[in-house]
């Protein structure tokens, strides 16, 4: 497998909230702010409030897990990722395990179900169990990081994978998306299709970007028109319902495709069912190729077209990442790089003119 270091910059580990750092906040001892915590009588309301107040605006949670792992690592890291039962998130999840249970560490895995409100609240519960880090890829719904960048700032150790958040100063583990797109599209060329479409996906995810500029570099190189009309973008990748109804859109046009690149396999086998339904033959009438390759692609008639992106080895080098920053030394300089998978073209029935 073959790693691109793409950005380079430095990162201080710093230490999570305790009550000794409210204590030196308001220049009072930390058996007080501790009784304040507590409720205990001896300690005025005036400072009671006060310890409330900043124990509540630093994110600091007196449970019983926090107390007992304060001063010692939990070795366990959180996972965040959108849905399990994707295929590509399933094999991220196992090479994560692969690296983490070698190395002495637990992992505990939350899902989002692409909802950005449930991201806020497993990155919340994963901080206040005290988690020694965390391994994040974004819900399709998340533009606003300020959750992250909140626990980030508090010294937890975070590195992004697939989908990242550009503006957080951590390590980051990707696959070439623009390469992937770009080699697919221009298998479809090569194979002599004219008019390649493109169901894209949230413009909110610098994959669904990449994957979209992929597409258009391979159309510019080969002097093809890029036609906004035959992008189908945002909603495209959901389910394959979706995409099969933005297809057979595509397909009732007055100038209607002859080949389609899909952001994901999903969203590819809403294109062949919609292309089935319209008694097109694949690829002869027809042509498709997705990205990530599901299991299913090879089951599918004719088998599909598609990207492998590995996630495995992409999970297991954010673990090592991970791992790396939260064993290294309170106030130690750690490297902080963006690493890029390559991706390969797999080549089934779904393309290739008979």
């Amino acid at each position: 497998m073959v790693y691109i270091i793409n950005d380079s910059k430095l990162l201080m580990r710093s230490s999570q909230v305790t009550i000794k750092d409210i204590a030196r906040e308001l220049g009072i001892s930390p058996s007080t702010v501790s009784r304040a915590l507590k409720d205990h009588p001896d300690i005025s309301a005036g400072t009671k409030k006060a310890v409330t107040e900043l124990a509540e605006k630093l994110n600091y949670t007196p449970n019983s897990i926090a107390l007992s792992l304060r001063q010692s690592k939990s070795n366990t890291i959180g996972v965040i990722i959108p849905e399990i039962i994707h295929f590509f998130f399933s094999t991220v999840i196992s090479g994560i395990e692969d690296i983490a249970y070698d190395a002495g560490y637990s992992v505990i895995v939350s899902q989002s179900n692409e909802s950005f409100e449930r991201e806020v609240l497993n990155t919340k519960a994963l901080y206040n169990n005290r988690v020694d880090g965390m391994l994040i890829s974004l819900s399709r719904e998340t533009v606003n990081y300020e959750h992250l960048q909140f626990i980030h700032d508090r010294g937890m150790p975070m590195v992004f994978f697939d989908r990242i958040a550009e503006g957080i100063n951590c390590s980051k583990v990707i696959v070439d998306d623009f390469g992937g797109s770009f080699e697919a599209t221009e298998h479809l060329i090569k194979q002599g299709y004219k008019r390649i479409a493109h169901l894209s996906g949230p413009t909110s995810l610098a994959i669904s970007q990449n994957r979209l500029n992929g597409y258009k570099a391979a159309l510019e190189k080969n002097n093809m028109v890029f036609d906004e009309k035959i992008v189908m973008r945002d909603h495209a990748s959901e389910d394959e319902q979706m995409a099969k109804r933005l297809t057979t859109k595509l397909l009732s046009s007055s100038n209607p495709p002859d080949a389609l690149f899909a952001i994901n396999d999903v969203a590819a086998l809403g294109a062949m069912l919609a292309a089935k339904e319209k008694g097109l033959k694949i690829p002869g009438d027809f042509a498709i190729v997705g990205f990530s390759n599901w299991r299913f692609t090879e089951l599918t008639e004719p088998p599909m077209t598609t990207v492998n992106q590995p996630g495995f080895e992409l999970g297991q080098e954010a673990a090592r990442l991970l791992i790396k920053e939260i064993e290294s030394k309170e106030g130690e300089s750690v490297e902080v790089v963006t690493k890029t998978l390559t991706t390969k073209l797999v080549v089934r029935g779904t393309s290739v003119k008979r």
